[in-house]
């Protein structure tokens, strides 16, 4: 079978991790992820993975409650070396998967540094490679810290797992005649602030031509999507 994206870099929210909780991480749910992730895994698509850490702790939402911004986004930077570990975990219960973590914050114990170099190796011999820790850097949230591992490794495109099937005019939780974008270009989201990704996320998407495919998580829609299927909004 024909895949449309050979290498892609996958996008979850924390809160993804967490399910009906709210909090923390919901083995059934990081379950069912990492399952529908594998059967990808299996047709031969090389996989990144970054995670947000909104299930533990945001550092924006920290920040507004007193707490230093910087203090605020290393506690959200450590959140997702966190979501990594335990996807790590989910991951590798699948026969045959390998993974392997790296951090854009040095914790040799933990997990590797990121590098360039070996996060492309550790692809090509067939290792989902999960991106923790952000950029490293505070003031930069993990839309950042996707679009910029994405343009490192060559990816074909960023999928952004959400909650809803694309990117609407309008929270379609909310207004029920808010309507679906099949295809946006990069500047007319920024223009329309959607909230597809943060705006610096969008630029460097814009900038390095890298475009972002959003969509709903589960229901096989991984799998759907790997292999052509039309589905959610293309950013590009």
């Amino acid at each position: 079978m024909s895949l449309k994206y050979k290498r892609v870099l996958l996008k979850l929210s924390g809160e993804a991790l967490a399910g009906s909780k709210g909090f923390g991480v919901d083995p059934i749910i990081i379950k069912q992820i990492s399952d529908e992730i594998c059967r990808v895994h299996a047709k031969g698509v090389e996989i990144g993975i970054v995670i947000g850490g909104g299930n533990i702790v945001r550092g924006v939402s920290a920040s507004e409650q007193g707490i230093d911004r910087t203090a605020a986004d290393q506690m959200g930077m450590l959140a997702t070396v966190m979501n990594c570990i335990a996807m790590q975990d989910a991951l590798e219960k699948n026969t045959g998967v390998q993974t392997r973590v790296m951090s854009a914050l040095k914790m040799d114990k933990v997990c590797e540094p990121f590098i360039k170099r070996r996060a492309t190796r550790h692809l090509e011999k067939g290792r989902i490679v999960l991106f923790a820790a952000g950029t490293g850097n505070p003031y930069f949230t993990t839309d950042s810290a996707a679009t910029l591992r994405a343009i490192e490794i060559g990816a074909d495109v960023i999928m952004k797992a959400t909650k809803v099937d694309g990117i609407y005019d309008a929270d379609p939780m909310k207004d029920p005649n808010a309507v679906k974008f099949k295809k946006i270009a990069y500047t007319e989201a920024i223009n329309k602030e959607l909230k597809v990704m943060d705006t610096s996320a969008l630029a460097l998407c814009r900038e390095n031509q890298m475009p972002i495919l959003v969509f709903k998580m589960g229901d096989g829609n991984l799998e759907r999507v790997i292999e052509g299927d039309v589905l959610g909004t293309l950013v590009n």
